[in-house]
């Protein structure tokens, strides 16, 4: 893994300092919203958090990072905060710390990792500010800005994100992500809510610190969707090998109304190893699985759809039709059911809309992906990788304090879809 590294002559602030600067700006004890856009190119989502500029999400990024100007502030390399920079670095970026340094005066470097292109960095650990709008779950009412650490990482570590793009919010579990920083600045719950948008130019939005999320949609009145989903949570798994990943149980897959035929304990994780189980993805376009379950699943699906006229595969997905081969619904093509089948008794259904992607005007294709051997051999390699297509157009709500989520399911079955926030600036 080829590594990157970036460095400052600026001299290392006292950390009493850098606390006090990472405290300035305007507080707010409300949540904040943002807009989130998807670049098709990449399909990877974007939120315009610095300064205006936008930054990728990745849900198992343990920290922000972002390209710095010289001068910068930067944080003692023996401090607490480095140490909890360092501590669960990517697993693979290699090597010693960053952070480490016999020098007392000596400045804290960190670790940056681009999901995209599975490249590595590191940098100076610093202070940079953040910016978005306080909301009160309808509307954002006013501007909030305020500093967060963020690690110093190459310009060179920017390929293979969207154009424009100044680097990635991590928002995994960890102490210095974007979730868990903006709760203990703004003084809010440690708590954010994604609403991925679909394609076609439509904007999406994340709201971060708890609170109402409401949605415009054809009923009567707008409708708050995040208290529904904190009534009936999902725990969150925790995997030792890799602390910061949203991990869920799953103890089967069904499709059109049977469970696949899969060995007991295929989706289990094994904490000891740190390889299994299911594992949420921002960054990782449509839902990818271990060999033996794909193939059940896809087999199962090729055999329903067996009379609907096929096309070419479009890479890396293989089983494609004509898209005027499925009569359209609120909740895209009817197909049957896929349901995840949670640990406690309750199923995640995901219709046509989460199981069928348009790649052209006249192609449609079974959004799931194939793990290949060496992913499936790798390190904290999981048996599903639960990508973003499938998140689309539904509300995904992540407690970090409870060590939970829940989600709405797909928002169209409700007449209502991620692009309904009301971004018209209202009144506090």
């Amino acid at each position: 893994m080829s590594s990157l590294r970036t460095s400052s002559s600026s001299p290392v602030l006292p950390l009493v300092v850098l606390s006090l600067l990472l405290l300035s700006g305007d507080a707010s004890s409300k949540p904040i919203v943002t807009p989130i856009t998807k670049d098709d190119s990449t399909g990877l989502y974007t939120i315009p958090v610095k300064n205006g500029a936008p930054l990728v999400l990745d849900l198992a990024g343990p920290l922000i990072w972002s390209p710095c100007q010289s001068p910068h502030r930067t944080v003692p390399c023996n401090s607490s905060v480095c140490k909890v920079a360092n501590r669960n670095r990517p697993a693979r970026c290699g090597g010693a710390s960053a952070g480490s340094s016999g020098d007392p005066n000596c400045a804290c470097a960190a670790f940056a990792y681009n999901p995209a292109s599975g490249q590595c960095g590191s940098g100076d650990l610093t202070a940079v500010p953040l910016s978005a709008n306080a909301t009160d779950g309808s509307n954002p009412l006013s501007p909030v800005t305020f500093s967060a650490y963020a690690t110093c990482a190459p310009d060179a570590l920017l390929a293979s994100l969207p154009e424009g793009s100044a680097g990635v919010a991590g928002l995994s579990r960890q102490p210095l992500s974007l979730p868990s920083l903006v709760a203990s600045r703004l003084k809010v719950a440690k708590e954010f809510a994604l609403c991925l948008p679909g394609g076609g130019g439509q904007t999406g939005a994340a709201i971060f610190g708890g609170g109402p999320f409401v949605l415009r949609a054809a009923a009567p009145e707008p409708m708050d969707l995040a208290g529904d989903i904190r009534q009936n949570p999902v725990p969150l798994l925790k995997n030792p090998k890799n602390n910061g990943a949203y991990y869920f149980g799953v103890r089967g897959i069904a499709f059109n109304q049977e469970q696949l035929n899969l060995p007991a304990g295929a989706f289990d994780l094994d904490r000891r190893q740190g390889t299994g189980g299911v594992v949420f993805s921002t960054t990782t376009r449509f839902t990818t699985l271990r060999a033996d379950v794909y193939s059940a699943l896809i087999n199962a699906f090729d055999a329903v759809t067996r009379n609907v006229p096929r096309r070419k595969p479009a890479p890396p997905l293989q089983l494609c039709y004509e898209a005027s081969g499925f009569p359209m619904t609120f909740v895209g093509p009817a197909v049957p059911n896929i349901d995840l089948m949670l640990d406690g008794g309750r199923n995640w259904t995901l219709p046509g809309g989460n199981s069928i992607v348009q790649t052209d005007s006249a192609t449609v294709c079974f959004a799931f992906d194939s793990m290949g051997p060496e992913q499936a051999a790798a390190f904290n390699s999981p048996a599903v990788i639960f990508g973003a297509y499938q998140m689309e157009d539904s509300l995904i709500l992540f407690d970090l304090e409870k060590g939970t989520f829940g989600t709405s399911g797909l928002l169209p079955a409700r007449r209502t879809n991620c692009g309904n926030f009301n971004f018209a600036m209202g009144s506090s």
